[in-house]
């Protein structure tokens, strides 16, 4: 075992929806879906009856609408303020933007979107395949900004897939551990770089976003990181493990001491984990709904530009934009430049 000087868990929760974030971040939402075939339209062939369309959060046959009324997923709404890091494992996200912006993305891909002063996106869920089943596994987590970049030019950069490291390792009895590193960096290796406003551009402020996958009965040693910065495994899979002298079950959050090593030994079952960490901002933070400021006025202020506005208007025919099905991974930024993952 690690040697540990003190009890290496600072406290235990239960994970809701969303999940409970520490600064620097805001929240974090899980979404897992076991969509049936695809339509012409490229939702679900399958009856939405009985589903409250428009605000679907109940699972129902294994999956929800959301926002959707024909197409799951999110329309058109507006953000200031904050980030988006939306992390797609299984399945595909459309979005459209208020700036021209517009992509398909999925397995494994993530997207970056700076909101900064102001935009409207669309996130919808495109079921591509018309003959089985369109799983969907999704993370997205809202990064908070500080004062001095709330007001940023908005921005959104892909993290293709094939460009995120991963690393395995094998414990002592050779059972395997599976990092994938969207932020920070572990044992040499680097996320590619973030938005260049994001509070995780600096690596002073050592943010670091990890997805952990243990297969049964594995152990790993979690290395430290900076002093004062917070970090919370999100144990979401699994029947328990054991950090320190405690074993915690599964659907749990657990925040750990920054400056020690963190000795995790699995259970009897695949464990699977979201890890944040960063340097809080230290900020007062006023949000309401989508914006995420920080003074009550800011916030009004804000509804105020977004009336008068629009965050740059919506240029797509629908607020629930797909594109068409047979369009492969892209992503359009404002401007033009289209870049696609084979690039």
């Amino acid at each position: 075992m690690a040697e540990q000087h003190e009890d290496p868990v600072i406290r235990v929760g239960a994970l809701g929806f969303p999940w409970e974030t520490a600064d620097p971040f805001l929240f974090c939402v899980y979404h897992a879906d076991d969509y049936p075939e695809g339509n012409e339209m490229l939702g679900p062939r399958a009856s939405l009856e009985g589903r409250d369309l428009g605000y679907d959060f109940v699972l129902r046959d294994g999956w929800r609408m959301y926002h959707g009324t024909s197409v799951p997923g999110f329309p058109a709404h507006p953000h200031r303020g904050f980030e988006t890091v939306t992390i797609v494992r299984k399945g595909f996200v459309d979005h459209s933007d208020s700036l021209g912006g517009a992509g398909r993305y999925g397995m494994g891909d993530v997207q970056w979107l700076t909101a900064g002063k102001g935009v409207q996106h669309c996130e919808m869920f495109p079921l591509l395949k018309r003959d089985e089943r369109n799983p969907l596994e999704l993370f997205q987590i809202w990064l908070n900004l500080p004062a001095d970049s709330k007001y940023v030019k908005p921005h959104f950069k892909m993290l293709w897939a094939h460009q995120i490291p991963h690393i395995d390792y094998r414990d002592g009895a050779g059972n395997g551990i599976e990092v994938e590193i969207f932020a920070g960096s572990l044992d040499g290796r680097d996320a590619p770089a973030p938005a260049p406003d994001s509070w995780a551009a600096d690596s002073g402020n050592d943010v670091a976003i990890w997805y952990i996958r243990m297969e049964v009965g594995a152990a790993w040693t979690l290395p430290p990181c900076r002093t004062g910065s917070r970090r919370t495994l999100y144990f979401f899979e699994g029947n328990e493990v054991v950090i320190g002298n405690r074993r915690i079950g599964a659907n749990k959050l657990i925040e750990v001491s920054s400056d020690q090593l963190i000795e995790i030994v699995n259970g009897n079952m695949t464990a699977r984990f979201m890890m944040l960490q960063g340097r809080p901002i230290g900020e007062p933070v006023a949000s309401h709904g989508p914006f995420v400021m920080n003074t009550t006025r800011e916030i009004q202020q804000t509804y105020i530009d977004y009336r008068a506005t629009g965050f740059g208007g919506w240029p797509w025919p629908k607020k629930d934009q797909v594109h068409p099905g047979e369009k492969g991974r892209f992503a359009l930024f404002p401007g033009g430049k289209e870049e696609t993952p084979e690039q």
